[in-house]
């Protein structure tokens, strides 16, 4: 057919061309030119479509993320963003570091809080059972650039049992001698310790100390005062008390941590009373306030028989009296 087609004259060629126009829409330049690879080739094939454009840089995420932006500071092309239209971008790096754009856009996010492991953050319930312990520390202040010491008070929940101890610095090197000394002078064993959240407990070394021991190591809940009250108030009304607020050097630590475990810590718990509530179970709670039963620690000790090793002494120093 190629051949016959050659061999018309350019009337029927151009009749033949103006038909295939009618019948499929193309324009003559189209025409032509399929009749020319027809006549080359013999056949006429569709090609697809390739269009030559730019590389896609923007995906679809960015498209969202504009869709977002417009949502919230509302639709572009707004009247008031004309002048900042016209800044170029390095008076726009100007712009920012000047003093009244660091004020207007600077944001703060407030402190948020580690979490550790270590220790479980709740209330100990020791159930009527001794050995669990509330410890914390009190500062004796500074001087002159010069640290005081620290004490250590740790005092037994049910049974008011109460081990001072006093340190140089706060840190494991100095803590952890002192502290396992003052584990060793209460008479029963230790089920429980429970502290503040300072790193001076809550840390690796105490921790394992706690578990070769097998005691639950926990540690106070945010917001809840009252889990560590009881040696909180122990350090107002016996170590605030009887020590003073004055400022000690470091370099006594060590005379005031004889002192304690020789004089003091037994005098607290052989002579000196505390009171211990009655506490009532029941719904509904009863009214009133629970009654009190005054006492040493030493009246209410568990029956252990390592309260045995445990003798009154005769005497013991007069701490009755506020020290000047």
């Amino acid at each position: 057919m190629a051949q016959e087609f050659a061999r018309l004259g350019k009337k029927e060629r151009g009749l033949i061309g103006a038909l295939v126009e009618k019948i499929t829409g193309l324009s003559t330049s189209q025409v032509t030119r399929l009749i020319r690879k027809y006549l080359d080739s013999g056949q006429v094939r569709p090609e697809v479509y390739t269009r030559n454009g730019f590389a896609v840089r923007y995906t679809g995420a960015d498209i969202a993320l504009l869709a977002d932006v417009e949502r919230a500071h509302g639709p572009f092309g707004q009247t008031e963003y004309a002048r900042l239209a016209e800044i170029s971008v390095a008076h726009l790096y100007n712009l920012r570091n000047g003093k009244e754009y660091r004020r207007q856009a600077a944001a703060f996010d407030a402190t948020r809080p580690t979490a550790v492991s270590i220790g479980e953050r709740r209330k100990p319930d020791p159930q009527g059972r001794p050995g669990f312990l509330r410890v914390d520390t009190v500062h004796k202040g500074d001087w002159d650039g010069a640290k005081g010491v620290y004490h250590i008070n740790a005092v037994d929940t049910v049974t008011q049992w109460e081990v001072i101890g006093c340190v140089s610095r706060i840190s494991e090197a100095f803590l952890m001698p002192v502290l396992e000394a003052m584990l060793h002078q209460f008479p029963f064993p230790l089920l429980g310790f429970h502290s503040d959240n300072g790193s001076e407990f809550v840390n690796r070394t105490v921790a394992r100390l706690l578990e070769k021991l097998h005691a639950e190591f926990t540690k106070s809940r945010a917001g809840k005062c009252q889990d560590n009250a009881l040696v909180e108030g122990k350090n107002g009304a016996v170590i605030r008390n009887l020590i003073g607020y004055g400022q000690i050097p470091g370099e006594h630590a060590e005379a005031l941590q004889k002192f304690y475990t020789a004089q003091l810590n037994p005098y607290l718990n052989f002579h000196r009373p505390c009171g211990f509530a009655t506490v009532s179970v029941g719904f509904p709670p009863p009214l009133g306030t629970p009654a009190k039963a005054a006492g040493v620690p030493h009246s209410h000790r568990p029956r252990c028989p390592r309260m045995e090793k445990w003798k009154t002494p005769d005497r013991f120093p007069d701490f009755s009296t506020r020290r000047q």
